[in-house]
């Protein structure tokens, strides 16, 4: 006979042992939550079963587009959640403000309190499933996902994702003393052909090279194809924050990544990393990525540290 466990939580007198379990078991609903574990699970199953069903079939040609759809939809759920407790924590604050002590404004209060925090155990509910989906696609295909708008609050699964604008404004208000955002920035730019793995030996050597210097670093790029999205993924399984400035080709044209460009030495950063084409020579497209040169030109006008990632020397 064959034993399952249960998906949900454990009893009272089972100590949990994640902070998912301990803010669900808090909120005091007698129905069980599932536990951290199971929603892991879940979102590695699905992933797993996804690609099982998809690979070597005529789907296969869809795979990425699916399998990042059904991530995004995690994603999204979680956004809308958290709106919506985001809202209650609205009406909370005017409640409290113009509580007059009866019991009908005291059972009012204690219905949209626990609605919030109802929805925060949601919303972390739909982050661990979407970030387990997340993982298991990158172990899976070694391709990387990434949030296309918006930032993406880190678990234990992975780091947070800050959208650069954001980062930017962070900066400004740490600088006048009303937030502190983080570490360092270390900027990065590289070529789209330059994926081959003499390439992603010497972006993760950079990488790591660069998170000695600066522990509390914060990884920022655009996220695109080749080398960037090596660095990436480097991110993702190092527990770094990454920060993307995307090229928004709709607004900017072929301008584009070169605005993009400005919003990475907006985030003022301690170094930035350039690799301009592919180390592999037996690649037949060496031409540098101008975008890339022109990331080293702006870091050297602006006086910030600038380091081209090369081969290794014979």
């Amino acid at each position: 006979m064959t034993v399952y466990s249960s998906p949900f939580s454990a009893s009272a007198s089972q100590k949990s042992d994640s902070a998912f379990d301990d803010l669900s078991a808090a909120l005091g609903d007698p129905r069980p939550h599932p536990t951290e574990a199971a929603l892991v699970q879940l979102g590695r199953a699905l992933m797993t079963e996804l690609v099982d069903l998809l690979s070597d079939t005529a789907l296969e040609d869809y795979q990425t587009l699916i399998a990042e759809a059904l991530i995004g939809a995690f994603h999204s759920a979680a956004g809308r959640i958290e709106r919506d407790a985001d809202r209650a924590r609205d009406t909370m604050r005017a409640l409290d403000r113009d509580f007059d002590g009866s019991e009908a404004a005291d059972n009012e209060l204690q219905e949209t309190t626990a609605k919030a925090r109802a929805g925060d155990a949601a919303t972390q509910a739909c982050e661990l499933i979407r970030d387990a989906a997340a993982e298991t696609w990158t172990t899976a295909t070694g391709e990387v996902w990434t949030a296309w708008r918006g930032s993406r609050r880190g678990t234990h699964l992975t780091a947070a994702q800050l959208e650069a604008k954001q980062a930017i404004r962070a900066i400004r208000q740490r600088r006048s003393g009303e937030a502190d955002p983080g570490g360092p920035v270390i900027a990065f730019r590289g070529a789209p052909s330059a994926d081959a793995a003499e390439d992603a030996g010497r972006i993760f050597d950079a990488l790591n090279w660069a998170r000695q210097e600066w522990p509390d670093m914060a990884l920022a790029t655009t996220g695109a194809k080749g080398a960037e999205r090596l660095a990436i993924k480097w991110a993702q399984q190092k527990g770094v924050t990454l920060i993307l400035a995307r090229a928004d080709f709709d607004a900017h044209g072929k301008a584009a990544p070169f605005r993009a460009n400005d919003e990475l030495i907006a985030l003022d950063p301690a170094l930035c990393l350039t690799l301009v084409h592919s180390l592999d020579r037996s690649r037949a497209d060496q031409r540098p990525f101008g975008p890339a040169l022109n990331l080293g030109q702006k870091a050297l006008e602006q006086g910030l540290r600038h380091l081209p990632i090369k081969a290794r020397a014979a």
